[in-house]
């Protein structure tokens, strides 16, 4: 069975014994928690803030990547996303997760060690060698951008 190694750094990445699992049978991402060394922080509108989630891994598989994910209450409800909008974490990278988290919401927000901040599910990866050509293909949509194929 593919699996992932986890090498865990806090406690409060084990917090309530689970460790790095998922919620339930179908969960597609594993939860990660905010693992500062205080017991809470305060995210005020619009500011981005590192949080370390006491937690390294290694897939046992290969072809796969992690990726983070907002927490869909975090993120929807309260506003706390992903900074960058999805964090890439690569098969080969051994050192510890962080987290950016970005305060999308009007209000500060508080985040406390050990809460449940963002998600990390892994999927495939697809690695195309690059290619230089003079022309692309034809298709019907050609080089039209955003709005361009007219549907809703």
């Amino acid at each position: 069975m593919a699996g992932v190694d986890v090498r865990y750094l806090r406690d409060a990445a084990r917090l309530y014994g689970e460790g790095l699992c998922y919620a339930t049978p179908e969960s597609a991402g594993m939860d990660l928690r905010a693992c500062f060394d205080e017991e809470e922080r305060v995210v005020e509108p619009g500011e981005r803030v590192a949080v370390p989630s006491g937690v390294c891994v290694e897939p046992r598989v290969s072809g796969v990547a992690g990726f983070l994910y907002s927490r869909s209450g975090l993120g929807a409800v309260k506003g706390l996303t992903v900074a960058q909008g999805v964090g890439v974490i690569d098969a080969d990278y051994r050192g510890e997760i962080v987290l950016w988290l970005l305060n999308t919401s009007n209000a500060p927000l508080t985040v406390r060690r050990g809460d449940r901040v963002a998600q990390l599910v892994f999927q495939p990866v697809c690695r195309l060698e690059p290619r230089t050509v003079d022309v692309l293909s034809e298709t019907t949509r050609g080089s039209g951008g955003f709005g361009h194929t007219g549907r809703a």
